[in-house]
Parts: structure tokens; C-alpha cells; sequence
């Protein structure tokens, strides 16, 4: 089951990239938050709202069969509409969603490294993500160079420096 390749996410991968919110949502195997649940949440909703604009840059990775396994991409904020990380204007925020029977195979390590490159492609000093306090993606977004760079409450915002 591991093997898998990457490619750009399009316009028309907003269904799938709604499907990946509520998997980064539900990082804990139990209890899960439903669907509808999550994507009312208006800081998720933040994520997919008018996918894909200009700015918007995104990956996702796909099985042999072409099944679509996981995605990540990034959106810029405004301050007044910021989501779970938001660090500042001008400083795309990213999220991350793996189907769960793909988890610890790479895949998320995989996305996130084309998304940083894409990230500097596009010229972004930084880039930043909010992370659950618990959730073990957190290390690898350490391993990966981000830092904690505030931590209240149940969630962590860590940056990347691209520079």
C-alpha cells in the first residue's frame, strides 16, 4: 500500500479537499466529529471557501489505482477572516488531510514537502499551520523545521521560515 504519486491540486478537487478537512479534523481515532460538524465549523470553512483562488496553491497525493489518498495545499487570510493559524497577513496558512489507512506511510511527509516548495516557488518568506496539542503530526512538522510560535488553549501555530 505504499506506493503513491503526487500532482497539483485543481479547481476540481474542492469536494476532495473538503473530504481531507474533516480527516485533519479527526486526527484522533475516536470519537469522530461528523462531517457536517466539522465543515460548519466557519474556521474549517475558512479552507475550502472559493478553492481555488489565485493564490491558492495545493497537492494531492494519489493511489496506483488514481484514487485520490491526501491533500495539502495553502490559502492567504485576510485579518479580519483568519483561520486556526493565522500569523499574519501576507502568510499562507496550510492544512493537511490523509486518509487514515494511508497515515505513517509518508504520505503526509510527501505533501508537505512539495507544498513548501510550491510555497517558495511563489516567492512566501514563510508559511505557517495550526496543529492540536496531542495529534503526532506535530512532529513531523518539527522534523520538517517548523517552529511553535504560539500554543493556547488545545492548538499550536508553528511557522516554517523559507528563507
Amino acid at each position: 500500500m505504499s506506493e503513491f504519486t503526487v500532482r497539483s491540486a485543481t479547481p476540481d478537487d474542492g469536494q476532495f479537499l473538503a473530504e481531507m478537512v474533516v480527516e485533519a479534523a479527526n486526527w484522533r481515532p475516536a470519537p469522530a466529529r461528523p462531517r457536517v460538524t466539522v465543515l460548519a465549523d466557519p474556521n474549517y470553512a475558512h479552507y475550502l471557501s472559493g478553492w481555488q483562488r489565485p493564490a491558492d496553491r495545493g497537492v494531492v497525493a494519489t493511489d496506483a489505482s488514481g484514487e485520490s489518498i491526501g491533500a495539502a495545499w495553502y490559502r492567504l487570510f485576510p485579518a479580519n477572516a483568519p483561520a486556526h493559524g493565522f500569523v499574519s497577513v501576507g502568510v499562507p496558512e496550510l492544512i493537511i488531510g490523509v486518509r487514515h489507512i494511508w497515515r505513517a506511510q509518508g504520505v503526509g511527509r510527501a505533501l508537505l514537502r512539495e507544498l513548501v516548495g510550491e510555497a517558495r516557488r511563489a516567492g512566501h518568506s514563510r508559511l505557517a499551520l495550526s496543529v492540536e496539542q496531542g495529534n503526532f503530526a506535530a512532529a513531523l512538522y518539527r522534523s520538517e523545521g517548523f517552529d511553535v510560535v504560539s500554543g493556547a488553549g488545545v492548538r499550536e501555530t508553528m511557522v516554517l521560515n523559507l528563507r
